[in-house]
């Protein structure tokens, strides 16, 4: 009978546990857009795993940020965090699996390229232009 109990809690437990994350809805990123502190949100868009939102800063000045879909960290140029260079971003994604890197292009807060990854497949990536790390990753094309 123990053991009974004991199987069918962890099997609720399992069950009940997502197996990821879920990803953040508009008016959450909304939400969490103004508790930053952005005065106004003029676009949002939900595009290849992140949010794109166009906002205003208390200050007037006009810029678009990036949201980590699951997260809600925001990425925004102008907020006083350091930023890799284009070296680092490769050598980053080198250590991520990624290869065959075609262009690399920094997006604000965050860098997106296109590479293979470690089943070489094409892959659209973003990643983090302060610490690096994969924020999403999309298959670029089917036939590969």
């Amino acid at each position: 009978m123990k053991k009974m109990i004991a199987a069918t809690a962890l099997a609720a437990a399992l069950f009940a546990t997502p197996a990821f994350a879920a990803n953040l809805s508009a008016a959450q990123v909304q939400a969490r857009l103004s508790a930053a502190g952005y005065t106004q949100v003029h676009e949002l868009e939900h595009d290849d795993g992140v949010w794109e939102a166009d906002v205003t800063r208390k200050d007037g000045t006009v810029d678009e940020v990036i949201i980590d879909d699951t997260k809600g960290e925001i990425f925004d140029p102008r907020d006083g965090r350091a930023l890799l260079d284009a070296g680092q971003i490769l050598a980053l994604a080198g250590k991520a699996g990624l290869t065959q890197i075609e262009s690399l292009e920094r997006d604000g807060a965050t860098w997106t390229l296109d590479a293979r990854n470690a089943r070489n497949q094409r892959v659209e990536v973003r990643m983090s232009g302060h610490d690096g790390r994969v924020l999403a990753s999309k298959r670029d094309g089917w036939w590969d």
